[in-house]
C-alpha cells in the first residue's frame, strides 16, 4: 500500500491581531452566509410570499436555531450528562467542540414554526422553502470536520484511505486489537482511515443540495421538498455510520454496530416516507409575484 495523504491542517486559518479564526467557524460562516443568498434568490423567484425583511428574520431565527439546539442537544445525548449538575456553564462554552445536527434540526424546525405563526405562514411551505438551503452548512460542516482532522472513519485498505495523526491513540489500540493491522501502524506511524466527512460532505452537502435544487426549481406539492429531505438525510447519515468511529465516549449502543447517529436518523427516515406519502394527496404551490403590494 502506497503511503496515504495526511490529513494535517491547521485549524486557524488566519489571525486578526490576538484572535484566531479558525476554519470550522469560517464554514459555519460561509453555511449561514450561502444559505441567505440561496434564500433571497428562491423568495425573489416567488417561492416564499414575504419582505426581504421578513425573510432576515427567518434567518437569523434559523441560524439561532442551529447554534441553541445543536448545543443543548450535544450536551444532552452526547456528554457526560453529569455536566448538568457538576458544570452546568459548559453549555455555554461552545468553543470546546459539540455540536449535534439533529438538535439543530430541531432548532430550526422550531424557529420557523414561531416565525411561521406571525407571519401566517403553513408551517410546511416554510419548511419546504429552507430544505434546500439545509445542505449548504451540513456540507462545509462537514469539510471543517475533515480540516480538523475529527470524526475519522474506521481504518480500511482502500486505495483513498487517508492518516489522521489526531487519532493516533485510536491507531493504537485498534492495532493492539486487531493484530493485522499492525504492519501497517509500524510502516505509516498510524493506520488508514475511511475519509468520513468528505462521504457526508458528498452525500449530505453536494448530492442532496443537487436534488433539492433541482427539484425545487418547479411548484411540487406540499411536503414533497421537506419529505426528501428527511429521507435522503436519514439514509445518508445512517450508512455513512457504519464506516465512521462514533463518539469515544458513547460507542456502539447494540449488536457492535448500532450508534447514536443511526438511532437518531431513523425518525427522519419515517417522517420523510410519511411526507413524501402525504405529498400525494397535497396541493401544489403557486409561485407568487415579488412585486405584488407589500411583498417588496
Amino acid at each position: 500500500m502506497t503511503q496515504p495523504f495526511t490529513v494535517a491542517f491547521d485549524p486557524v486559518a488566519f489571525h486578526l491581531g490576538p484572535l484566531q479564526i479558525h476554519w470550522y467557524g469560517l464554514m459555519y460562516l460561509g453555511g449561514f452566509l450561502g444559505a441567505w443568498l440561496m434564500a433571497e434568490y428562491r423568495r425573489r423567484q416567488g417561492r416564499l410570499p414575504v419582505t426581504k425583511d421578513a425573510l432576515g428574520d427567518l434567518v437569523f431565527y434559523a441560524m439561532m436555531g442551529v447554534i441553541v439546539g445543536g448545543r443543548i442537544w450535544y450536551m444532552l445525548f452526547y456528554a457526560d450528562i453529569h455536566w448538568i449538575w457538576k458544570d452546568p456553564l459548559a453549555l455555554f462554552r461552545v468553543w470546546d467542540g459539540g455540536m449535534s445536527f439533529h438538535g439543530g434540526l430541531l432548532g430550526v424546525l422550531t424557529a420557523g414554526l414561531w416565525w411561521s405563526r406571525r407571519h401566517a405562514m403553513h408551517f410546511f411551505d416554510t419548511v419546504d422553502f429552507v430544505a434546500p438551503l439545509v445542505p449548504i452548512g451540513l456540507g462545509l460542516g462537514r469539510l471543517g470536520n475533515f480540516i480538523n482532522g475529527e470524526l475519522w472513519g474506521k481504518p480500511s485498505d482502500v486505495s483513498w484511505a487517508m492518516l489522521f495523526p489526531n487519532a493516533h491513540s485510536a491507531d493504537v489500540d485498534w492495532a493492539a486489537a486487531h493484530p493485522q493491522w499492525q504492519a501497517a501502524l509500524a510502516q505509516f506511524g498510524g493506520l488508514p482511515r475511511h475519509p468520513s466527512q468528505l462521504y457526508e460532505m458528498l452525500l449530505e452537502g453536494v448530492v442532496m443540495f443537487t436534488v433539492l435544487f433541482l427539484v425545487s426549481l418547479k411548484p411540487r406539492p406540499r411536503y414533497l421538498v421537506s419529505g426528501l429531505f428527511g429521507l435522503m438525510y436519514g439514509c445518508f447519515r445512517f450508512g455513512v455510520e457504519f464506516v465512521r468511529v462514533p463518539d469515544p465516549q458513547l460507542g456502539y449502543l447494540a449488536w457492535g454496530w448500532l450508534t447514536m447517529g443511526q438511532i437518531q436518523s431513523l425518525p427522519l427516515i419515517l417522517i420523510g416516507v410519511v411526507l413524501l406519502v402525504m405529498a400525494r394527496q397535497a396541493p401544489t404551490l403557486r409561485l407568487y409575484t415579488v412585486s405584488m403590494p407589500g411583498k417588496e
